[in-house]
């Protein structure tokens, strides 16, 4: 048995992968558990297992005593000498046994146990292997669907597909060879749950990773990306190095780096913008392949209006707005795309409200109602009677009589 014992042992450390030593503790514990579930079960025993032999020793621990009432528990003081002659009455001696409790019924518990035991060495294994490894890219093949998640056989483990991770349009046969991005790893009470994603953002950028050199050398960074799974991406790239061009590095030669990454995503777009410190440019780059007449960022730098010409506006906003709406994530800002005529009329609608403003006894209210109205300067309204301006909404004839009186007076003042 303890030759048995061992080989089983050196080819199960060999072939899972299993640390020996917590293979002898499994099969100790089992063996415990086996005979508490026998005749031992009164006593308080111990299983040893010799590492170097595979031999398997069973011992008890009984109190010494002059007379014994319970044999279970107590050793004679005279018996107790013979193994330990210094041993004193009330001491406790481990006794070497040997029972037929180790029957049928402890050997499949003892079988029972190990086997568990080796499970979860298995998966603690599965788990310590795949946790240092959540980001990475791992290559499995499909197995079975499940709800709609797709199983991985990872060769050494199963991951999960989920449905929600998958992208658009992809479709999967068992057998298929399938590359995905470790975003989590946990331990359920199955075992190790490793989650994949061919959705996450970062999938692409490992993907850039393994195709750009430059990406691992850091001459060449990653700055942001903004994705749309299966449709489109925009991944913004600099270079530490002015002799690199980070872009051409990016798309590689004839374009062969992110053709091979596109092929990967299913035919899915990649636009590769080039970072720039400067919102107004970041934002030219990021809407590209339109081209901009203005970009007007607002104070806080969190709200950017685009003007462009007419031929450019579907072109800057993209189906759907997809382009409008991933260049605003990647730039991390509100993006509001107007065509440049718009922007011009309602840059002089602004410019007038504001001269009017000016005038006394105008505020900026009744300068809104006024410009709305058609008047835009002094020498519109100087044509203007008191009847004409009450016909506006907002303005009484108090205001109407006052306005009419401030344009004269600046007339008066120019002459």
């Amino acid at each position: 048995m303890s030759g048995e014992l061992l080989s089983i042992l050196d080819y199960l450390e060999r072939e899972k992968g299993i640390d020996r030593e917590t293979l002898i503790s499994a099969v100790e514990s089992s063996l415990l558990s086996a005979a508490r579930k026998s005749m031992l079960s009164e006593k308080s025993v111990e299983i040893k297992i010799d590492r170097k032999t595979g031999e398997i020793k069973a011992y008890a621990m009984l109190e010494v005593v002059k007379k014994v009432e319970d044999p279970d528990k107590e050793v004679l003081l005279r018996d107790a000498k013979k193994i330990d002659p210094k041993t004193k009455v009330g001491e406790e001696i481990r006794i070497e046994i040997n029972q037929k409790g180790f029957g049928r019924i402890a050997a499949q518990t003892a079988k029972q146990v190990i086997i568990q035991k080796l499970k979860e060495a298995e998966r603690e294994n599965v788990f310590n292997e795949y946790k240092d490894r959540v980001g990475d890219i791992v290559l499995g093949a499909v197995r079975r669907f499940e709800k709609g998640n797709i199983i991985v056989d990872l060769s050494n483990a199963e991951a999960i597909l989920p449905y929600k991770e998958q992208c658009p349009g992809e479709s999967y046969s068992p057998g298929n060879r399938i590359r995905a991005y470790i975003y989590d790893v946990k331990l359920g009470p199955k075992g190790p749950e490793i989650l994949l994603s061919r959705a996450h953002p970062n999938f692409v950028i490992k993907l850039f990773e393994l195709e750009v050199p430059e990406i691992i050398e850091g001459s060449v960074e990653v700055k942001g990306i903004a994705r749309e799974p299966g449709y489109r991406t925009k991944i913004a790239v600099s270079s530490s190095d002015e002799k690199i061009d980070c872009v051409g590095a990016c798309v590689g030669l004839r374009g062969s780096r992110v053709k091979n990454i596109v092929a990967e995503l299913g035919n899915e777009k990649i636009d590769i913008v080039r970072w720039c410190e400067d919102i107004a440019a970041y934002v030219s780059e990021a809407l590209n392949p339109a081209k901009l007449r203005t970009v007007d960022v607002s104070e806080n730098g969190k709200m950017v209006t685009v003007g462009v010409d007419d031929d450019q506006l579907s072109l800057s906003i993209g189906k759907k707005g997809q382009n409008a709406r991933l260049a605003a994530k990647l730039v991390g800002c509100r993006i509001d795309i107007k065509k440049a005529s718009e922007i011009n009329v309602l840059g002089k609608i602004e410019h007038a409200w504001h001269q009017l403003a000016k005038i006394e006894d105008i505020d900026e209210k009744i300068a809104q109602c006024l410009v709305e109205a058609g008047y835009t300067d002094v020498d519109g309204l100087a044509l203007a009677t008191v009847e004409d301006l009450m016909k506006i909404p907002g303005i009484d004839g108090e205001s109407a009589a006052a306005i009419v009186e401030a344009v004269k007076k600046i007339k008066e003042d120019k002459t």
